[in-house]
């Protein structure tokens, strides 16, 4: 009977502290990326952070702390998918002006190209 009681007490504060354990997971949205360069700033820091813990021994917390930085590392890949998508459509102008010879569109678009790229890598 003690067995039973102790098991059911166990089953019973399971229960009640899982959602909890996992509403954190839930709500945790991680560093915005609302910006290129903030996207680039994180996505560095939070690969440096990934890394050292990494380097480590995975335990329960680590591997917690690990779930955490992927929500601002899913954020910032986000972003810079978002970005490099729009620097291929602006290269592709470019590339397309140069054949129809269009210097207003290489000009702008190109400005716009490089400003944007270099953010990234200087």
């Amino acid at each position: 009977m003690k067995i039973t009681r102790k098991l059911t007490v166990t089953a019973a504060a399971l229960m009640f502290s899982l959602p909890a354990f996992a509403e954190d997971y839930e709500h945790y949205k991680g560093e915005p990326a609302e910006t290129l360069e903030q996207a680039v700033a994180n996505f560095s820091e939070y690969n440096n952070r990934l890394d050292k813990v990494l380097a480590g021994e995975l335990t329960p917390e680590a591997m917690n702390e690990i779930h955490q930085l992927t929500y601002t590392l899913e954020n910032a890949l986000g972003k810079l998918n978002e970005e490099f998508d729009d620097l291929a459509e602006r290269l592709e102008l470019v590339h397309k002006a140069s054949e129809h010879a269009d210097p207003e569109t290489i000009q702008r678009e190109g400005s716009v190209y490089l400003e944007k790229s270099r953010k990234v890598i200087p």
